[in-house]
């Protein structure tokens, strides 16, 4: 497809976009503002952003980020109760911090395999469920989706570290959902990206203050 013609889908895209991928591009973006600024609001909006993705990917046959927003949704409880209760002693703010070494190696090495697993099941999904359409790219949906679940997870518990995994999410959605023709999903990963780098920035610089 020539460039003028992807321009032109994309202009007749704008002009016809669904109310649901709307919404999420709004409460999608207005999470990751709020988590780069670490605000106890990126979690309502984190919840707003799942609910309207169950909707869409499951219109565009992407069971594997259907079956991430679920953990998604218990991760965002989950890291709105953390960041506003504490960790469990006295001190309610939950601060910054980075994952050690051997933390990080387990955690990767438990991606990898947890990319393989879900990709499996996936293309399982269609024999288990009648009238269910097969999965569109799995191999390509499960990486983002077993990043994205371990991004959340580093996210809940605020460790730095979640940006490394949510930059290569967001390369990778961003080209994905251009592929399966949802425009607006893929402009928001595109804008994720450079706000991923600016996450990273933002919140190595309040380590670097509050340790002097």
């Amino acid at each position: 497809m020539q460039l003028n013609e992807i321009w032109q889908e994309i202009v007749t895209y704008s002009t016809q976009i669904n109310v649901w991928e709307f919404t999420g591009l709004i409460a999608g973006l207005l999470a990751v503002y709020f988590l780069i600024k670490e605000s106890s609001w990126t979690w309502p909006f984190g919840i707003l952003y799942v609910i309207v993705s169950f909707i869409v990917f499951w219109g565009a046959r992407l069971y594997g980020d259907f079956l991430l927003h679920i953990f998604f949704l218990v991760l965002n409880v989950y890291g709105w109760v953390y960041w506003t209760k504490g960790d469990g002693t006295d001190n309610k703010h939950v601060s910054i911090s980075h994952s050690s070494i051997k933390s990080m190696l387990f955690t990767f090495a438990l991606t990898i395999v947890g990319i393989f697993v879900f990709a499996k099941l996936l293309m399982a999904i269609p024999g288990m469920f009648e009238g269910v359409d097969p999965p569109a790219l799995p191999y390509w949906d499960s990486t983002t989706s077993i990043l994205s679940v371990t991004g959340m997870w580093l996210t809940a518990r605020k460790r730095i570290d979640n940006w490394y995994y949510w930059f290569v999410v967001d390369v990778l959605a961003t080209g994905i959902y251009f592929y399966k023709g949802l425009y607006f999903y893929s402009l928001l990963y595109l804008v994720y990206i450079g706000m991923a780098v600016a996450g990273y920035l933002a919140w190595k610089k309040t380590m670097t203050t509050t340790s002097t």
